[in-house]
């Protein structure tokens, strides 16, 4: 596989591209100048070269998101970084009550070109408040939709599509992923290939290098993307299982009509996800294609989790609590019995 950027530098350069493209684009958050360039370095130099379009806003993630909100109403467009995602509850009575409503709440359809970035997730040591994945609470939101960073997609095309959307927009990033290299050119090694399925912006698909119906099929968001390749390199190597992976970019709305021609002749189905049980995305995927798949299936859609319990500092303790790549594939081997 050709050497390629962080995923870090693939969102900074994203940055730098729609920011060039359009004087319009503002971007907001705590500590994003230079030379600081925010907590994970994904806004430096922004501010060097494009000044006062990029704002160092104060501690208030209510503040900043309905400042980006503002703005996006009045005809520009707006990319607002919350330092960790966990703080987004800060700002939730601004994402549900204010952008989400905005754009169908004045009598016609008003664009609200908002993207609100979120570094989310575990495997850093950070601790209990700054490393939970909390997509979940966004889930089902009306006029909110919910997107998520993979090593597969490419953040230049991402993000103008997600202002192009013209709605407020939730891109959770998980912050391990920043140090890791995407992946590009449709091969991961010698034993996986990718490629990009349904409409933008798009689902990757990882299958085997020499194809076939897979015995079952792993579907994560990116943050759980590799934690699925362990699993399922495993099951191959050790269970002489084969397994799919889908990681879409779009997690809300769910659109289940793109992944039912990927999914005949799968003998199970196991959604992987970092948050905790309960009111997920998961389970949404689960419940969307059981529906469509009820009679093909032997057994229901699995879905598997972290634990329900605080994220712990220590590195030993944290990985007992957060979804590893072990339990993906327990999930398979129980899902297949």
């Amino acid at each position: 596989m050709t050497r390629t950027e962080r995923v870090a530098d693939n969102l900074n350069q994203a940055l730098h591209q729609v920011m060039a493209d359009d004087p319009c684009v503002h971007v907001l958050g705590e500590d994003i100048v230079d030379p600081y360039g925010g907590a994970f370095k994904i806004t430096k130099g922004l501010s060097t070269r494009y000044g006062s379009r990029v704002m160092a806003t104060p501690l208030s993630e209510g503040g900043i998101v309905g400042v980006g909100a503002g703005l996006a109403l009045a005809g520009d467009k707006a990319i607002v970084e919350i330092m960790f995602a966990d703080f987004t509850g800060l700002a939730f009575d601004q994402l549900l009550n204010f952008a989400s409503k905005s754009t169908m709440m004045y009598g016609r359809r008003v664009p609200i070109p908002l993207v609100v970035r979120c570094p989310t997730g575990g495997g850093r040591g950070y601790g209990p408040t700054h490393s939970q994945s909390l997509q979940k609470h966004f889930i089902g939101i009306p006029g909110l939709s919910v997107f998520e960073m993979s090593p597969f997609h490419d953040a230049r095309e991402l993000l103008p599509h997600l202002l192009s959307l013209g709605e407020p927009c939730m891109l959770f990033e998980d912050k391990v992923l920043y140090t890791r290299r995407s992946f590009r050119q449709g091969r991961l090694d010698d034993l996986f290939v990718f490629d990009m399925a349904g409409p933008p912006p798009y689902t990757a698909r990882v299958r085997l290098v020499d194809g076939g119906e897979p015995d079952c099929t792993l579907i994560a968001p990116g943050g759980v993307a590799h934690r699925a390749l362990s699993a399922m390199r495993t099951l191959l190597l050790e269970d002489e299982i084969t397994c799919q992976l889908l990681v879409p970019a779009r997690l809300y709305p769910f659109d289940p009509g793109p992944l039912l021609p990927l999914l005949g002749g799968t003998r199970h189905i196991c959604v992987a996800e970092e948050s905790a049980a309960g009111g997920t995305w998961g389970s949404e995927v689960a419940h969307r294609l059981h529906g469509h798949l009820w009679d093909s299936l032997p057994r229901p859609v699995s879905v598997v989790h972290s634990a329900p319990d605080v994220v712990p500092t220590a590195f030993h303790l944290e990985r007992d609590v957060l979804l590893q790549d072990t339990t993906i594939r327990q999930a398979v081997l129980e899902g297949l019995t």
